[in-house]
């Protein structure tokens, strides 16, 4: 009988059909995640009239909605880990969508708040796993690529939401782009197809032949699976079973299990840098966006050209995203994202600069590329620094305590302009998280801390790995780690 590493198999694979597919899906559930949450903002003028609610209630109407998404990515992420990416992207879906449809025929601001922080939770929950699931099928030489595109679905899901309520707010009231939520879960016997638990989930539950059925899905000419040994490669079976030594003789991961992989084998100063990093980011990201076309106004720019500030810079995101993806697969994505997050604190300084407006829109649109293009390409980071058996509790950690920034950022925001400092000073301040971004991903390690093979452990002896290309091919290296 031959014998399979599923994680060198998948990571050999040239992209194909599957991977199509699985990069259509993704990117269509990521599109109405984000026009869920930013939907708000096109009604929000519309329901302050209509339910006598002034900026503080609507602030925090807002707000709620992204502390669903902290509660969410975070515990979403530990659950995947122990039950399954599958069911809890389904019950993601249901969540997010149901309730921002049900937004639709709310009565009044308080169950119209509940439901959107209702739906912040199923929102939070679809990043990591989308993530991890990309990152656990897709090729390593398209992996940053895949990722890439997939959040490069942030700003479109903005854009859609913007001409969405532009076409069917007068026509139909504000109810109406609430209606739109429901695609999602008419959708979702299809989407569902390309929902998969982690190689590492189905052997560790026993799951071999629905491994089997996918891996003969992602390589079709690779030959007949049916009869082959299927493993993980040592990177990923012997951190899990150092971490995890009750895993073989049960059905789920315990979260102590997970915080000890995701803190074990010198990953723990990493995992706070990165925590530091994702925290310091999205604080930067969302004090920008929010405070931006108010900036400029400040500086004596008029509001149209304030709004075109921010359309480049969304721009400059999608650009910047899929560029830094394609970079991060050629050269490694640390090596990317420490001068990234330097070259973007140097434009925001630059931003409060009085310039001809074809500079500006310039620096603008590399603001965008180095700030949320960046912030986009740490989820691939993070994504391949941890085993697939923890792949999602580590990123909806990430994201969890990087949502925290997210929700200072425009309260850091106000509170600088509440100083009355000058443009010039005010994006200084924001550039220093980018800085302490910068800092902090530097001290993370290139690659993964893994833990050598145990020699006592008969299941770690060397294998013969199998690429999906051949049946036949030996090789003694395992699947190794991205930068």
């Amino acid at each position: 009988m031959r014998t399979i590493d599923a994680a060198a198999f998948i990571q050999n694979a040239r992209p194909n059909r599957f991977h199509g597919w699985l990069l259509f899906w993704s990117c269509f559930i990521v599109l109405f995640d984000m026009y869920d949450l930013v939907v708000y903002g096109s009604v929000l003028p519309i329901l302050m009239r209509a339910w006598a609610i002034g900026p503080v209630e609507a602030g925090v109407i807002g707000s709620v909605g992204l502390f669903g998404m902290m509660i969410g990515a975070i515990c979403f992420g530990f659950l995947a880990d122990r039950f399954g990416r599958r069911r809890m992207l389904i019950a993601s879906v249901l969540i997010f969508s149901l309730a921002t449809f049900g937004c639709a025929f709310a009565s009044g601001p308080e169950v119209f708040g509940a439901l959107r922080a209702i739906a912040g939770v199923g929102i939070g929950g679809i990043l990591p796993n989308i993530i991890a699931m990309i990152t656990d099928y897709a090729p390593k030489r398209t992996a940053n690529t895949m990722v890439a595109i997939v959040t490069c679905l942030f700003s479109v899901g903005g854009i859609v939401a913007a001409f969405a309520a532009m076409g069917l707010i007068p026509a139909f009231g504000w109810q109406s782009v609430y209606w739109v939520a429901l695609i999602p879960v008419l959708t979702l016997p299809l989407a569902a197809r390309w929902f998969f638990d982690s190689p590492t989930t189905l052997i560790r539950r026993g799951r071999i032949e629905t491994l089997r059925t996918t891996l003969h899905r992602l390589a079709p000419t690779a030959g007949d699976l049916g009869i082959a040994d299927l493993y993980m490669g040592s990177t990923e079976a012997t951190a899990a079973t150092a971490a995890e030594p009750t895993a073989r003789d049960s059905r789920q991961a315990h979260p102590r299990a997970s915080l000890a992989l995701i803190f074990g084998h010198g990953r723990g100063l990493a995992t706070v840098m990165i925590w530091i990093a994702f925290f310091m980011c999205l604080l930067m990201v969302n004090g920008v966006t929010t405070w931006l076309p108010n900036l400029m106004m400040t500086a004596g720019y008029a509001l149209d050209s304030s709004l075109t500030f921010m359309i480049v810079l969304n721009v400059g995101a999608i650009v910047g995203t899929l560029s830094l993806g394609r970079l991060a697969d050629r050269i490694g994505t640390k090596r990317v994202l420490v001068p990234m997050f330097v070259i973007a604190a140097v434009s925001l300084v630059l931003l409060g600069v009085r310039a001809d407006i074809v500079f500006l829109l310039l620096f603008v649109a590399v603001a965008g590329a180095c700030t949320m293009g960046s912030q986009n390409i740490s989820y691939a980071f993070v994504s391949q620094f941890y085993p697939s058996s923890v792949r999602s509790t580590a990123l909806g950690l990430a994201s969890g305590i990087g949502r925290a920034g997210a929700i200072l950022g425009p309260t850091f925001g106000g509170f600088l302009q509440a100083l009355e400092l000058p443009v010039q000073s005010t994006f200084l301040f924001f550039a220093v998280p980018g800085l302490i971004a910068a800092a902090a991903f530097a001290c993370v390690p290139l690659a993964r801390a893994t833990t050598p093979p145990r020699r006592s452990d008969p299941d770690q002896a060397p294998r013969r790995t199998v690429h999906p290309t051949t049946t036949t091919t030996p090789t003694d290296e395992r699947a190794s780690s991205h930068d």
